[in-house]
């Protein structure tokens, strides 16, 4: 693996064959998932043991398309220095924040304070109350649930905005209704179905990375 401030570079290199799918993906996953910048894989010097399993590829690229990370970028040819400029350019630094929180009261409270100055950065204000709501959820379930340290993400990539909360838990959010007034997370995750355009869940080899999609047309705009 080679990484800059800009990009991170995978090489694979071997044999792939049907039995080592689930752990190249999963192992894909986790590895884009803790990188704050755009993502190559390249795969020119792997071979193949059949090409049906080269499908997995271009499932790893399509779940991580809404993380708030460069789209990964999958090349059958060695990786130039023009694919990375490429990919640099996707996401640069000024439209990206993180942070790492751990399972404490005042984590959502950090996160929201993410959310806004991200929202301000950019000209999201519209969006700052529902990125709020939905990071306030993610990480509580985080601090309630999972118990872990935890990275907050948050990007202006391709007209939206994406954010996510990556633990080291396996257990899966499960929206299963509001939850009671007492409950420190809230409402529940139907809040946020309710807050963002999109969002789910995506499982790695020690935790998970859950990710939610806002945009500004969906909120009416400020003055």
């Amino acid at each position: 693996m080679e990484r800059d401030e800009l990009h991170t570079l995978l090489r694979l290199i071997g044999v792939l064959d049907q039995p080592a799918t689930a752990t190249v993906r999963d192992e894909l996953l986790t590895q884009l998932a803790d990188q704050p910048t755009a993502v190559a894989i390249d795969i020119s010097g792997l071979r193949v043991a059949e090409p049906a399993v080269l499908g997995l590829f271009a499932e790893v690229v399509e779940e991580a398309a809404e993380w708030p990370t460069g789209r990964p970028l999958l090349s059958y040819r060695p990786v130039g220095d023009r694919d990375l400029a490429r990919l640099g350019a996707d996401l640069p630094p000024a439209r990206r924040l993180s942070a790492e929180l751990a399972p404490v009261v005042g984590a959502a409270r950090a996160a929201r304070e993410l959310i806004t100055e991200g929202c301000t950065r950019w000209g999201l204000r519209q969006l700052t109350d529902s990125a709020c709501l939905a990071v306030t959820e993610l990480v509580n379930n985080v601090v309630v649930h999972a118990r872990t340290r935890m990275t907050v993400r948050l990007a202006w990539r391709a007209g939206a905005l994406r954010l996510a909360v990556r633990d080291y838990s396996t257990r899966h959010p499960n929206p299963v209704g509001p939850a009671p007034p007492t409950s420190p997370g809230g409402r529940g995750l139907l809040l946020i179905e309710s807050a963002v355009r999109r969002w789910g869940a995506t499982g790695l080899t020690d935790g998970k990375v859950v990710w939610a999609v806002l945009y500004p047309q969906d909120e009416p705009a400020l003055g």
